[in-house]
This record gives structure tokens, sequence and C-alpha cells, in this order.
């Protein structure tokens, strides 16, 4: 057997050995595939560089409109309250129950304003990221919807909790998700009781009133 006969017998073997190893270790149950575990510093290394470079690839031809204006980051304000608060967290805010329990988790997206451009925020946005548990909001959401919630985001690293509720208040009815968005303390405590349409909290129409209770004292045979 010459050289390259036996080069190319060998790369082969190789292969064939790498190919069945990976489908031994996939079908061995071996790795953990629960969200408590981490990934090892190689694993994270490789999908964190994996995916900024797909993302500065695909975001460099975006054209970026004006976000300076700040009826547009008004306008995004609720939209990014309902659709990224949850799970990244906002000023003044902790990322909600289920943001807590993604791995990897999602990043604070003030650091991510003052680290991605405008056209990058914009992809993530719409496209999202596979097995990251970020949705892809361009099958709901057109692009001018998009747009607002990343001038709003590129202001998140000079907001505190109160200039970011302040344009919360300052939005009412904006955006696609004007009525998700929560107010300070409880939304709810004041509100009439949703089970009855009209606010009634203690009888309804279809329940009759408990009879008053009949004072014998003054009844008269």
């Amino acid at each position: 057997m010459n050289i390259s006969k036996r080069l190319i017998f060998t790369t082969g073997s190789a292969a064939a050995i790498g190919v069945i190893a990976i489908v031994g270790f996939a079908y061995s149950g071996i790795y953990d595939v629960s969200a408590g575990s981490s990934h090892s510093s190689m694993v994270n290394w490789l999908l964190s560089t994996t995916s900024h470079a797909s993302i500065a690839r695909r975001a460099k031809d975006i054209e970026v409109p004006n976000l300076s204006d700040d009826a547009m980051a008004r306008a995004g304000v609720n939209d990014f309250n309902g659709m990224c608060a949850g799970c990244h967290g906002a000023p003044g805010r902790d990322p909600e129950a289920m943001g807590q329990g993604l791995n990897p988790p999602p990043p604070d997206l003030a650091e991510s304003a003052a680290e991605m451009s405008p056209a990058e925020l914009f992809w993530v946005t719409k496209n999202g990221i596979k097995m990251t548990g970020m949705p892809e909001w361009g099958a709901t959401h057109d692009d001018d919807a998009i747009w607002p919630v990343v001038a709003l985001m590129t202001r998140l690293p000079e907001l505190n909790a109160s200039q970011y509720q302040e344009l919360i208040d300052s939005a009412g009815g904006m955006g696609h998700h004007a009525n998700d968005s929560p107010t300070e303390g409880h939304p709810h405590e004041d509100s009439p009781d949703k089970s009855h349409p009209h606010g009634e909290s203690e009888h309804s129409e279809d329940t009759p009133a408990e009879p008053e209770e009949h004072d014998h004292s003054t009844h008269e045979h």
C-alpha cells in the first residue's frame, strides 16, 4: 500500500471512529442536559464565539433608522417590558421566574446594548437565537414594531429604575404590549373582582342573596 492510499485509509478510519464515538456518546445518556447544569468552559467559549460571529456577519448590512428620537424609545418601552423584561430584567427589576431558570442565562440587555451595535440588537430581537430560549419576535412583529424596542434598548445603559418607570408612565397605550406592562406596587390590588363582569365582588345576578334572619322577638301572633 503506497503512502497516499495509506493516508486515505487512516483518515477514513479515524473519521469513522469519530462518528461512532459521537453516536455512542449521544445514545449513552452520559451528558447531563438539565438546565441546572452548566456547560464546560470549552462549550461556553464555542457557543459564545459562534453566536457573536454569526450575529455580526448577518447584521452588517442592516440599515439602522434614526433611533435618537425620544418618541421612538417611548414607543418601544411597553413592548420591551412585555417581550424582554420578563427574561432579561429591566432597570430596577430582576428577571422573572422563567428568565431565572434559563440556561444559558439571558444577558443583561443594558450590558448588551453597550457592547452590540443597534443592527445586531435588531437582528437578535427579530430572529432569535437557537437553543437559548430567545424567541424569533419577527415571526409575530414586523420591523416597524421591533425598531422602537431597539431604540429603548440603546437607552438602557443610562436609565435607572425611576427613569425607566417614567418612560412607561409616559407611554400609555403605545405598542403591541401596552396593556401587558406592569406598574409599580400591585397593579390589581384595587381592581374589581374579574370573576364578576361588572366588578361586583359580593353577589352576582345569578346568585340570590341570602335571606335576612327573622327576628322572632318582635313577631306578633
